[in-house]
């Protein structure tokens, strides 16, 4: 019992450090990121977050993960930000289940997902799909399950009564059908979504949707953690000043398309784009 009476100071010492240093932590020059890889779009904007906060003395740690997985992540205050939350239909139910998140910028307000074909391919709307099903193998080439797109492809299936199965893979493999299938001029319907380095790569069209399962435009978000505001004030000024508008977007994942290592073609984008950058950075 003696022994125990001098170990028990000593253990809340180390708790209360550990406490505080984990407190200094959120408070300093790292920052979490979360990403999902093989989203084009997500993947690109982080890396150039990345790029100028590197350039500001912050050291950016990217995280990779579902966006599931990052929300709960951000909700246990363990990740900082994601910028990839598509609102407000694709995420809508993902955000909701963590309302302490906080929203702190749109980074880009013209996106759309939906049924995508190439332009060849003579039909025009979701709803004519059942009458050319044998032409496209009864088969719609979806992304990763859990994805918000996913989910509105099944409900696509269900509202339009569709005799059409989603095969799901992930995001790269979709993309391979896609290529193969142009390729041999054949048809294939896929889930797809703009912006998308596909969209400058391919000759494609969004199918019309009269049901508005897939929702208008979207924004693409930043999210941060509930007290992110509170130990970097500084960079929710930064994160609401960030916006890419259409050529902006389509310059950058064209070129992140064709690189082979994303970090140094973000750097180099953000040193091509100095007024851009400047605006972001701006702290009046």
């Amino acid at each position: 019992m003696k022994h125990l009476r001098y170990l028990i100071p000593v253990f809340l010492t180390v708790i209360t450090d550990m406490l505080i240093s984990c407190k200094q932590l959120k408070s300093s020059k790292y920052i979490t990121i979360g990403m999902v890889d093989g989203w084009a779009e997500d993947v690109a904007m982080t890396h150039v977050a990345k790029a100028i906060l590197d350039e500001q003395g912050y050291h950016v740690i990217i995280q990779k993960a579902s966006t599931d997985m990052i929300l709960a992540s951000m909700n246990n205050e363990d990740t900082d930000l994601f910028m990839g939350v598509w609102l407000p239909y694709t995420h809508a139910l993902k955000v909701s289940r963590f309302p302490d998140l906080k929203a702190i910028g749109t980074n880009y307000d013209a996106g759309r997902i939906g049924l995508v074909v190439p332009d060849y391919v003579p039909v025009s709307s979701i709803a004519e799909l059942n009458r050319y099903k044998d032409w496209f193998n009864y088969r719609i080439i979806g992304i990763e399950r859990g994805a918000g797109i996913t989910a509105a492809t099944d409900k696509a299936i269900q509202d339009y009564h569709l005799s059409y199965r989603q095969v799901n893979s992930s995001t790269i493999a979709m993309i391979t059908e896609l290529q193969n299938a142009i390729r041999q001029k054949q048809w294939i319907v896929v889930s797809g979504w703009q912006p998308h380095w596909m969209f400058g790569k391919m000759k494609l069209k969004f199918l019309e949707d009269p049901e508005k399962i897939f929702g208008n435009a979207e924004q693409i978000r930043t999210y941060s953690r509930k007290s992110f505001a509170q130990d970097h004030p500084e960079l929710v000024k930064f994160f609401s000043n960030m916006h890419y508008t259409d050529s902006d977007m389509t310059d950058l994942l064209t070129k992140m398309e064709y690189s082979k290592d994303k970090e140094k073609t973000a750097k180099l984008w953000v040193k091509s784009h100095p007024h851009l950058i400047t605006s972001w950075l701006n702290k009046n």
